[in-house]
């Protein structure tokens, strides 16, 4: 062990481990919070720093962490943030900073200006308390007034798209205010580095001069070649190697000028970013390339880093803690109320300028970048930058359930999915069908179904294909593309299979990181009768029902039903095991659904332990079906075990087994647990399964209006 801790790159790669593992372990806990990742990588970079590690287990962070492997682990940080700075430009698209009105310029600049101001006012209380006498003045004050304006750009876009926000109005304001308050605050920080660098005014303006001149090169000639480049990528041989290490160069070459000129390599690295086209695919297959590295690798030393610089017991006074308290409050104020009160004032609706301001206030990993700098420059004490590391933690924590509030889910739903052009009056309610379709596979045998279910010459009906996209870890794909467009191959082998059968099938797609329940709000915003699941073993499950469908069915207040496709392409012989519970008579009211698309023979299997029962039965399947309705069989079994009788008769050729949840049929659906669920693993046939919540208003109308052959208690499935 004591030889491990002078052996240089075993001792960096034992620090890759524990700094990317305990990032991992911590974020599952803060994505289960409805958290961005960030929060987690920057907790864990204070707890394997002096903050806990340190204070519980010197010895252990004096091995894991010595002062000899400081300066490879800063440097590495360093290049982690340069190509963290290059992506964060990739994201930029000049087209978010173009034609968003009134609103968001005025916005955007109040949402600067404002906690630069405050900022400023409260550099002079902190001066004299909290920095060192040779910093200057004029240096701290500007510095403060930069800490409080930045916004993350990152974590807001992320939050934005897994809160399916991007495409209202809020969404909209905030992404643009959050792109003009980047450019802004960064060419704000160059400036003041500057002015900390320079030794004399005249330096300070000789480095004024030639950041403009290197921002003229980068926009008037750089950018025309790589969109030159882009164009070659696009049409020709794609992102090759050769291209990528012409573009890393200059990355490279970017962040060295800047360096150079004295205004920070980083502002180097997001001025490469921020320049290259957003068209023809080169920003898109050169963020897919670097992000993981970057983000996943390198990223996480930054924070283990940050951490280590981060001394939580330096607030050891109750005056220090009430110090940090009101850094906290300056910052809340300057951002969240100046942006919402900016919003208010240009015509947003309170709830919609909280949300502005909320997330505005959003601070994350560009905070620290900038708290760092400013600690590597002397600007800021060790114990300030503590205070300002605990600000942006408190501020990005915040903003989820601050959002989750302000903004509800609700009314987001009512806001995004019920925006259709008003349809025409009809005599009936639509019979409306939510399908939900998690893999290209399972659409085309789901149309198939809906197809047959919705086919009354009487009653119309709609039929909606939802798929849900899984967030990435960042949000640059999504800030691209139309969720719709990158769910097109999950959902073109349904909507060609409906197109061939001349279905009308409209798509919804966006992003969740709750499926269970956003599958459900969908269907409430579209007064769905049936949703339709498409079924897939759940992960981390052994039975069938779990997972996602569970969810689905325990919350959903409309009939479900989850199709297990074996080939299905036609529906002509139809089984249907009933004993009498409540799902069984949802089974069997869509099995009538299926006969109105003709040619279609129903068997209703009534599996009982003797006669007593079957007149109720026979009962209630002539009230259902109807003379003239179509080909009705009705069999009744005797057989102590009603799961292998069902399973018996499916083996005489059946297309579909329609049945109902319930123990009886060895169906029951739950989250975990063993379970075999015969039915499902064993039937020949494609089997769809039902379930009927009791307190829906079609449980009431099925329970009163088609069941009026009642089956006796004894008889009745609990």
């Amino acid at each position: 062990m004591h030889a491990l801790a002078h052996n240089a790159l075993t001792l960096l790669i034992v620090q890759f481990l524990v700094i990317m593992g305990l990032s991992r372990l911590i974020g599952r806990g803060a994505r289960w919070l409805g958290q961005p990742l960030v929060i987690a990588e920057v907790l864990a970079g204070i707890l394997l720093g002096p903050s806990l590690l340190g204070w519980v287990a010197p010895g252990a962070m004096e091995w894991l962490f010595p002062n000899s492997s400081m300066p490879v682990l800063k440097m590495l940080s360093q290049v982690g943030l340069i190509l963290f700075m290059f992506l964060i430009g990739l994201e930029l698209d000049p087209r978010l900073l173009k034609g968003k009105g009134h609103s968001s310029v005025v916005i955007s600049h109040t949402s600067i200006i404002v906690p630069f101001i405050l900022g400023a006012a409260a550099a002079l209380w902190l001066y004299p308390k909290l920095s060192d006498p040779s910093v200057p003045f004029s240096s701290f004050v500007l510095f403060m007034g930069v800490s409080m304006s930045i916004t993350a750009f990152p974590v807001l876009a992320r939050i934005l798209t897994e809160r399916r926000l991007l495409q209202s109005k809020v969404g909209a304001i905030a992404i643009t205010c959050a792109a003009v308050d980047d450019v802004t605050a960064w060419c704000l920080l160059a400036f003041v580095v500057s002015i900390v660098r320079a030794t004399s005014l005249m330096e300070a303006g000789l480095t004024t001069v030639l950041a403009m001149l290197y921002i003229a090169f980068m926009l008037l000639l750089v950018r025309p070649f790589l969109a030159r480049l882009g164009a070659r990528v696009a049409s020709k041989d794609g992102l090759t190697q050769n291209v990528v290490a012409l573009t890393l160069m200059m990355l490279l070459a970017s962040a060295w000028a800047t360096e150079l000129i004295g205004i920070h390599a980083l502002f180097g690295a997001f001025m490469m970013g921020a320049v290259i086209p957003k068209e023809g695919g080169l920003a898109e297959s050169l963020a897919e390339k670097l992000e993981d590295v970057a983000v996943v690798l390198l990223l996480p030393l930054f924070f283990a880093f940050s951490g280590l610089r981060t001394q939580i017991g330096l607030l050891n006074s109750g005056e220090t803690w009430l110090m940090c308290g009101l850094i906290i409050l300056i910052a809340c104020l300057g951002k969240f109320g100046g942006s919402a009160v900016a919003a208010r004032l240009t015509g947003l609706r309170w709830r919609e300028a909280g949300a502005v301001g909320v997330l505005m206030n959003t601070r994350g990993l560009m905070e620290l970048i900038v708290l760092n700098i400013g600690l590597d420059l002397g600007v800021i004490s060790p114990t300030l930058f503590t205070m300002m590391v605990v600000m942006a933690l408190v501020t990005t924590f915040m903003t989820t359930p601050l959002l989750r509030w302000i903004y509800p889910p609700e009314e987001l739903i009512k806001d995004q999915i019920t925006l259709e052009p008003v349809a025409p009056i009809q005599s009936a309610e639509p019979f409306t069908v939510l399908m939900c379709v998690s893999h290209g596979q399972a659409g085309a045998a789901m149309v198939t179904l809906g197809r047959a279910l919705t086919q009354s010459p009487t009653e119309p009906s709609k039929l909606y294909a939802l798929h849900l996209i899984r967030p990435t870890e960042r949000a640059s794909f999504h800030l691209k593309h139309d969720p719709e467009k990158a769910s097109s191959n999950t959902l073109a082998p349904m909507l060609s299979r409906a197109g061939s059968l001349g279905l009308d099938v409209r798509p919804l797609s966006f992003v969740s990181t709750d499926p269970g329940l956003d599958i459900c709000r969908t269907a409430e915003a579209k007064q769905a009768d049936l949703i339709l699941l498409g079924w897939h073993k759940p992960l981390f499950s052994q039975t069938m029902l779990g997972g996602t469908v569970h969810e689905v069915m325990s919350e959903a207040g409309t009939d479900v039903a989850v199709l297990v496709d074996r080939g299905l392409e036609n529906i002509r012989r139809v089984l249907v095991p009933f004993i009498g519970s409540q799902h069984d008579r949802a089974a069997l009211g869509l099995a009538r659904r299926l006969l109105q698309q003709g040619q279609v023979e129903i068997t209703v299997l009534h599996v009982t332990s003797g006669a007593h029962g079957q007149t109720g039965t026979r009962t209630l399947v002539q009230e259902l079906f109807p003379k003239g309705a179509g080909h009705v069989h009705f069999k009744v079994v005797e057989h102590s075990s009603p799961e292998e009788a069902a399973l018996e008769e499916a083996r005489s050729g059946y297309d579909l087994v329609v049945v109902g949840v319930g123990a009886e049929w060895g169906l029951e659906d739950r989250l975990f647990g063993l379970h075999r669920e015969r039915i499902i693993s064993e039937a020949s046939a494609s089997v769809l399964v039902v379930r009927h919540p009791a307190s829906s208003p079609a449980a009431e109308a099925l329970t009163s209006e088609q069941t009026q052959g009642e089956l006796p208690a004894s008889n009745a499935a609990s």
